[in-house]
């Protein structure tokens, strides 16, 4: 059922080292409250009973979009889904990200919810998560002591579990400059359009030597496949170094299949996932070669 919220002390840091410092004080009584919208539904369904709410509202730069032809993309933890789905520069040089933040929620949501606060749910489903992986994100990490950065991929534990120590947050990501031969996809599937969880997202990126189809690097991604939003390297594995034709793609979305490793719940079944996870796979890879190659 859902409930009235529980009581609860609202703190508002001016930096990031107040945060961190409020963090070690309170330990597991305290949150970290950006967005709110995975936030405050737990607390009303009872999930979640913290006694202090600590918010990144107030501590400046967190919500910045910043981007360098030399050094790429970055996102700062509390930037809006919304401005990412609206962003000039992201939607010209990480088309990708614009594919994944349109889907997520609703406009009402995209317009509260933060890439931060979606990656640090740690949900499987994550529709962030997927693109942010291939475009090989790295999550910037901040406590009292010192500002840390680990690969995306290392960031997710386990559901709802990530890599931040209990004095640590997720201050942004850093995502490198794209190669101009490079392309990515991002496709969810869910029973509707909106306000869906996906029932599978995949995410593909592919490097193609510039005069013919062979694929330099290869990049595959998904949600809702295991407990963590996870790549698939063998996959990657088969595609990189060959000729990009329809053999070579069954034989990755195939593989993708197998390597991974999607659960039966009351949304669908195992099976229907994994061969959701073939289907896509191959239409994302196709759809990201075509947009290399018109």
């Amino acid at each position: 059922m859902f409930r009235n919220l529980p009581r609860f002390e609202y703190l508002a840091p001016k930096t990031v080292k107040e945060c961190s410092a409020l963090l070690s004080q309170y330990g597991q009584k305290a949150k970290v409250i950006a967005g709110g919208t995975d936030l405050i539904p737990q607390m009303r369904w009872g999930e979640r009973k913290p006694g202090y709410l600590i918010s990144l509202s107030h501590i400046p730069n967190l919500d910045e979009i910043q981007f360098s032809s030399a050094t790429g993309l970055r996102l700062g933890a509390s930037v809006k889904i919304g401005e990412i789905e609206r962003s000039q520069i992201i939607r010209e040089h990480y088309p990708i990200l614009i594919q994944a933040a349109s889907v997520l929620g609703s406009v009402e949501i995209r317009n509260r919810a933060t890439v931060g606060g979606n990656l640090c749910n740690a949900a499987p489903s994550a529709d962030m998560a997927p693109s942010l992986l291939v475009l090989g994100a790295k999550a910037v990490i901040a406590s009292e002591r010192a500002e840390r950065m680990t690969l995306l991929e290392d960031f997710f534990v386990e559901p709802k579990k990530t890599a931040l120590g209990s004095d640590e947050i997720l201050v942004g990501l850093e995502i490198p400059p794209r190669q101009s031969n490079s392309a990515g996809d991002y496709i969810k599937l869910g029973r509707r359009n909106a306000m869906e969880i996906a029932l599978i997202g995949v995410a593909a990126l592919l490097t193609l030597a510039k005069k013919d189809n062979i694929c330099e690097e290869a990049r595959l991604a998904f949600a809702t496949a295991g407990p963590i939003p996870i790549r698939a390297k063998k996959a990657e594995g088969m595609l990189t170094g060959k000729r990009l034709d329809k053999g070579v793609i069954d034989l990755a979305a195939e593989i993708a299949s197998e390597e991974t490793s999607p659960r039966t719940s009351w949304r669908t079944t195992e099976e229907y996932r994994r061969d959701m996870i073939r289907v896509l796979t191959r239409r994302a890879i196709q759809q990201t070669v075509h947009k290399i190659r018109p």
